[in-house]
Formats: C-alpha cells, structure tokens, sequence
C-alpha cells in the first residue's frame, strides 16, 4: 500500500500552490500526486499555469500524475475545459460521469471518491470502461472496502481509500460562502479564499458539524484512517488517499509512509494528523460502520 495525495479542494494562492507541489515533488514519499480544479470552475484562472508546472515537476520527481475533472459540469466552457484535459500531459481522474464522454476508448483514467462506487457492479462497469483506479467514497464501512479491494485487485483495478482530509460530502449549484456574505454566486469576489482550509459551520445548538468551501459541503472533523492500517492492509487496498490541508503535509506524508511500513499506526502519525486537521478534530467513524463524525478508538 502506498500513498497518493488527492487534489487540493481549497481555494489557495497561486504562489501557495507552486511552492505545496514543488514541496511535495522534492520531499515527500507520495507515489502518485492528483492536481486541478475538482469544485469551481472561476477559480481556474487564478492558479491555471501552475498545473503543467507542477506536473513538469511531480513527473521529473519520479510521481505519477493525474489531473481532475470538475465536480460539477454546467456550463459550456466547463465542458470545454473538461474536453481539454485529455491533452493535459497527464492521466485524467474523473470526478463527474460526464467527463467519460471526452476519454477514448482504450485510455486509462482514474476515478474520484465524489462518484458513487458503492458495489462490485459499479466496479466492473468503471473497469470495462477503461478504470485503472478507483478512490472509494469515503462514507464506506470497512467491510465494504475489503469486498471491493479485492474485486478490485482481481480486476487490476487499484483501489484506494481516504486516508486523511476533511470528507467531501455534497457540491452544490449554490456558493455557501457567497451567501455567509451576503454576496451571489456571479459576485462572489472569491471569498472562499479567506478559508483555506474551508469554514466551519456550527448547528443552531453550537457544535461543529461541517465546513464549506465555496459550492462544496464538508465534515467538520478530518478523517484519518491511520488507525486502520492493519485492517487495510489485510483488504489488499492499494493506496490511502490523503487531501491537502495548509499544514505540514510533507511531515504528514512522511509519518504516514513510516507507518505502512511498520504495518500499524504510530504515535508519530497521528500527532501529525492532529497537527494538520483543522482544529485538530479526527474522525473514523465511518470505518467501522458508525456515523462519519464519530472517533472509534480502534
């Protein structure tokens, strides 16, 4: 099992994004990194010309690359951009079905956990459709995933799973951050930039529940699926997918590579995992068949 660092879901700065993937090129132990856009299409031109930077760079350090799909495609030059990724210089991971329709036939590509892969049909039809990889919802049990890795495996498809990050829940037509300001969507000024990590979002009773990035519903808490290495690795699951947040991910990475290595979690690994989610609230509870939010002492 080895490490891939998914595409960052946040709204960062240009000069943030060059130096996290030359950071991720040179230091980090990841084997495969996924760049792009997976959320909102108006924030492309901000950082569009550091992709082929950063995947000159990744490709030079030995990674191996994907870039994303838009979550949600809706308008013709999302199309449009959606089209252009086959000539990107790098595999295309899928985060919404349409993108299907621009892939050749015969051309590998990578699946997103936004598309629902919830049993072995869904994976044998991705796979006779051309899926090298695919990263499963991160709302899955761990009874689940062990059933799909090992279709999976028997299929040559490379299953892998959400190892750490604040879970994807929902995208949506509407920008919550927009409305948080009193601002709409087509005028949104891009405040989504003002959290890059997203923004919490508190229940009328005053507890932390989730957190929004623009169109896109978050957890609250950050998954981490340290403590079920064992598990996994016994599932034959072929990677743990790690999403970036603006802390130290190299250290992340590096604490996660040592612990797949010993074969279980480290103490080490998860004061880093504390260390990088966003007000250090971890969650596992989707794992072991519980509700996402929940920390199971595994």
């Amino acid at each position: 099992m080895d490490l891939t660092i998914g595409p960052n879901l946040f709204f960062w700065e240009a000069s943030q994004v060059r130096d996290f993937y030359a950071k991720i090129a040179d230091e980090s132990p990841a084997a495969r990194v996924v760049v792009g856009e997976v959320v909102c299409s108006k924030r492309l031109p901000f950082w569009q010309g550091e992709i082929p930077v950063a995947v000159d760079r990744l490709k030079a350090a030995g990674k191996e690359v994907w870039i994303s799909s838009l979550a949600l495609v809706t308008l013709k030059r999302e199309r449009q951009l959606t089209e252009e990724l086959i000539d990107a210089g790098a595999g295309i991971e899928i985060a919404d079905l349409t993108a299907l329709a621009y892939i050749p036939a015969g051309v590998p590509f990578s699946v997103s956990p936004l598309i629902n892969v919830y049993n072995i049909g869904t994976l044998d039809w991705l796979a006779s459709r051309g899926a090298a990889r695919i990263c499963l919802p991160n709302e899955l049990p761990m009874e689940s995933i062990a059933k799909l890795a090992r279709a999976g495996k028997e299929r040559g498809v490379a299953v892998e799973v959400w190892g750490f990050g604040r879970q994807p829940l929902a995208i949506s037509g509407r920008c919550y951050h927009a409305r948080l300001h009193d601002r709409i969507k087509d005028s949104c000024q891009f405040i989504c930039n003002a959290d890059p990590d997203g923004r919490e979002v508190d229940t009328l009773d005053g507890e932390q529940f989730l957190a929004v990035n623009g169109v896109q519903t978050l957890s609250c808490a950050t998954s981490f699926a340290g403590r079920e290495i064992p598990a996994l690795l016994k599932a034959d699951v072929a990677s743990l997918r790690l999403s970036p947040h603006t802390g130290d991910m190299v250290a992340l990475t590096r604490a996660f590579d040592a612990a797949l290595k010993a074969g279980a979690c480290t103490d080490e690994l998860e004061a880093a995992a504390r260390a990088v989610a966003p007000g250090g609230q971890l969650a596992n509870g989707y794992l072991h068949a519980r509700a996402g939010a929940e920390w199971v002492d595994a």
